[in-house]
């Protein structure tokens, strides 16, 4: 089982929406995964509008995905890169640290990831 950036096993982001590059749940990655969808985020409306507005709208559903379309309050599993932006804006959404994938921390701090992290990973 892959790990978290806690160096525990890598826990559920979220099934209700279904989240995860390989729409299981995680956080995980893999060669296929060119976006790295690491880190779970519990969205808010900036977060949802800072992606809207850097190229990815998470708001309108896609049904012919599968994708229901965020609300402020979901989880998603969103690339690495994406959640990076928005922390340089000031926009970085809350962040599930026991499910975020290890492999983030190539791109951001443990420390910043605890900086935004959930009430519950304090």
């Amino acid at each position: 089982m892959p790990t978290n950036v806690l160096g525990t096993e890598l826990r559920c982001c979220c099934r209700n929406p279904v989240t995860g590059f390989y729409r299981d749940g995680y956080c995980r990655t893999g060669p296929e995964d060119v976006g790295l969808h690491t880190v779970c985020v519990l969205v808010d409306e900036d977060f949802l509008d800072f992606s809207v507005l850097d190229g990815n709208d998470l708001i309108t559903p896609r049904p012919e995905y599968g994708f229901p379309g965020l609300k402020p309050g979901d989880k998603w599993c969103v690339c690495v890169t994406r959640w990076a932006a928005a922390l340089k804006r000031g926009l970085a959404g809350k962040v599930d640290l026991e499910a975020t994938h290890s492999s983030a921390l190539e791109f951001v701090s443990l420390e910043d990831l605890k900086a935004h992290a959930v009430e519950a990973n304090l």
